[in-house]
């Protein structure tokens, strides 16, 4: 009768199969989600770019090196949008800040 006894480790490697199982499941339910919501994100527009932002250096306080409006490309990876108060603001303090390509002293109505 001892001898159809099954032994702890062949028990244990039993439960291991099954978890592993249970994981190649979960981890395929995650790729369907991930697929699922990256075309849920291709069909919704980006959101439209802020009026205005500002680019900031690299140096210590992180000074505002130019403002530009939203829409422009050569604006850094620095930026964050700022209201268009804020905007006119430091342009008024230097007008050197407004980039030169999208003009946004000229939008804003500063020149």
């Amino acid at each position: 009768m001892n001898e159809s006894r099954v032994s702890r480790l062949d028990l244990l490697r039993f439960l291991e199969r099954v978890q592993e199982r249970d994981l190649a499941r979960t981890r395929q339910w995650i790729e369907q989600e991930e697929r699922r919501l990256a075309e849920v994100a291709s069909r919704t527009p980006p959101p439209p770019p802020p009026d205005w932002v500002v680019e900031r250096g690299i140096g210590v306080g992180h000074q505002v090196v130019a403002v530009h409006q939203g829409w422009c490309r050569m604006a850094g990876r620095r930026v964050h949008p700022v209201p268009r108060d804020e905007a006119l603001r430091l342009i008024g303090e230097d007008t050197g800040r407004a980039c030169q390509q999208c003009r946004p002293d000229t939008e804003l109505g500063v020149l």
